[in-house]
């Protein structure tokens, strides 16, 4: 078993102001590998950078948009943040953001697991990869993701234009999800081939928006680590009261998806929404699958973080609507067990 002596060493949320200029935001915690930034105040899509694809190269989840190269970006990984260039989507002069952070293992390595070969970037310990693979047209293959564990959600995107495909447990390897759309899992055999990832690869079909020829994709893997990550699901009640759902730590970050019904992916975490133990908190918003800036909502209501998992305090569709199925991924601020800098997870 491996000790994670802080969450935070792996996965932090950092806020911050822009200053229209240069700027390196510090105080993540560890280097991060994947940056996904949002402006709260204005309505900028998410940008998403990650270090196997490098500077400067950005995605949205809101959108279906092509890689591009965005000058005065993301411009640096440093070792306790990332550099930012004037680009206002990231550093508009005032205006503020939230950047959520994983650590992974760098630039990656080549990975010949599957029957692509793939650049990984992985920290087995916490059970996160980044993986980017070129296409093969006219059949499925394999991928390597380097997590040694069973990914239970994958976020898959093609470097062209072309829809985001989430893999989740839950529905299976037969359903996928979009996370630039509010859909409900769709059924199609290529996207994922009817084949449910392993401890070493996961399964692409041969649909254009996750195998094509010459065309480039990238893949963030998610396997569930215990004290420190969890990935399942709960059914809500429609109850201000909330469902409780147990993760087995405080969580720092919660992303929820109905499953069941049509709605969007709502992000709330501690730094925004500081609601706990019961107490009274924003309702701090965002919906991965829109650009409108941050927003609070009687209807949302906030995301309460106790000590072993949350509750939503509203009563809509997108989070606690009655018999509503709801996917989640929660990542831990403290640990429920033991000090509060120390977390255990399986290897």
């Amino acid at each position: 078993m491996t000790q994670i002596n802080k969450p935070s060493l792996y996965f932090n949320t950092k806020l911050y102001t822009g200053n229209g200029g240069t700027q390196a935001i510090t105080g993540v915690g560890h280097q991060p590998d994947f940056v996904w930034i949002k402006s709260r105040g204005q309505g900028d899509g998410h940008k998403l950078f990650d270090a196997v694809r490098g500077v400067l190269k950005v995605i949205s989840s809101n959108e279906t948009d092509a890689e591009s190269t965005y000058a005065n970006s993301l411009t640096a990984f440093g070792t306790d943040g990332f550099t930012l260039g004037s680009t206002g989507d990231v550093n508009d002069t005032g205006d503020t953001f939230v950047s959520w952070n994983w650590k992974a293992n760098g630039t990656g390595s080549s990975n010949s697991d599957g029957s692509i070969t793939s650049t990984v970037s992985v920290s087995q310990t916490s059970g996160f990869s980044i993986v980017k693979y070129a296409g093969a047209a006219g059949t499925s293959g394999t991928v390597g993701h380097g997590l040694n564990a069973v990914p239970k959600i994958i976020f898959l995107k093609d470097l062209a234009a072309n829809n985001w495909n989430v893999y989740n447990f839950s529905s299976g390897n037969t359903k996928y999800l979009q996370l630039n759309e509010n859909i409900q899992p769709g059924t199609a055999s290529n996207r994922w081939n009817n084949t449910t990832p392993t401890s070493s690869v996961f399964t692409v079909g041969n649909d254009d928006s996750v195998n094509n020829s010459g065309r480039n994709f990238v893949a963030y893997c998610f396997a569930e680590k215990p004290g420190f990550s969890k990935i399942n699901t709960y059914v809500g009640n429609g109850n201000d009261n909330g469902t409780f759902v147990y993760t087995g730590f405080k969580p720092a970050f919660v992303l929820i998806k109905p499953l069941t019904v049509t709605d969007g992916w709502t992000m709330s975490d501690i730094a925004r929404d500081t609601a706990v133990d019961g107490g009274n908190g924003t309702g701090a918003r965002v919906l991965a699958n829109e650009s409108s800036a941050e927003a609070t909502n009687a209807t949302w209501a906030a995301v309460n973080k106790y000590s072993n998992g949350f509750k939503v305090r509203g009563t809509d569709n997108v989070s606690n609507a009655t018999d509503i199925v709801y996917l989640y991924l929660a990542f831990a601020k403290e640990p429920l067990v033991g000090t509060n800098n120390v977390c255990s997870t399986a290897n």
